[in-house]
């Protein structure tokens, strides 16, 4: 049975997303982030940048979450496009992959997480977080998914972070992204979402973003080792 290495972060949720949305059979492996699991050897064997999510299928192990449901998408044949749309699907997953995890990942942490404020670093992820999901919400005008007006892989990507969007750019922020809004309520209706947040309940992650959290969240700020 293949097994999932994740936490509730945004990009382990959108591949429990696809393992629900194709009913693949998964054996569920958290990582604590916040207690610094994802540091332990066993786990670094399986991904050296010492991330979720990981996925091991058989004798085949992908980490980074695109590469995922890239793979998950091709090896079982659901949630992809048209082969015509296939330029479309890997341009918007990589805009996804560089653009909007990072900068929005950056903007929750500035805005959240720094121990210092930084107004420049504030600034500048707050604006290109905006910038790249504006880009989005205006693909999104006129259209009920992403690619092809058919549900995709994409769209669960988009997903993933839609979720944080309140946290990252304030509590207002749907109403300058109503398309998003739209998809992101639109995929929160599908039974295998309903599943997806059921995952919440299968474990109990730390939650206290304490001395301890942010040392193994954010290793700059551990001590040098001798």
């Amino acid at each position: 049975m293949l097994k999932f290495y994740y936490s509730l972060a945004p990009n382990p949720m959108k591949v429990a997303l696809f393992l629900e949305e194709a009913g693949l059979p998964y054996e569920a492996m958290p990582v604590d982030t916040r207690k610094g699991e994802q540091h332990l050897p066993v786990f670094t064997a399986l991904n050296p940048n010492a991330k979720v999510p990981v996925i091991v299928d058989g004798a085949t192990t992908v980490f980074d979450s695109s590469a995922i449901l890239l793979y998950l998408a091709d090896k079982t044949g659901q949630f992809l496009p048209a082969e015509q749309s296939r330029g479309a699907l890997l341009s918007w997953m990589m805009f996804v992959a560089s653009g909007i995890g990072p900068f929005t990942g950056q903007c929750v942490h500035f805005r959240h997480y720094a121990p210092e404020q930084v107004p420049y670093a504030i600034k500048r992820y707050d604006f290109e977080a905006w910038r790249h999901w504006k880009i989005i919400d205006a693909h999104l005008a006129g259209k009920a998914w992403m690619l092809d007006d058919t549900y995709s892989v994409l769209d669960m990507a988009v997903w993933g972070w839609a979720r944080a969007v309140p946290f990252a750019l304030g509590s207002d922020a749907w109403e300058q992204l109503p398309h998003v809004k739209r998809l992101l309520d639109a995929v929160n209706e599908r039974p295998a979402a309903q599943r997806t947040a059921l995952l919440k309940d299968k474990h109990n992650f730390k939650t206290e973003m304490d001395d301890e959290a942010r040392r193994a969240m954010f290793p700059h700020l551990a001590p040098a080792q001798a």
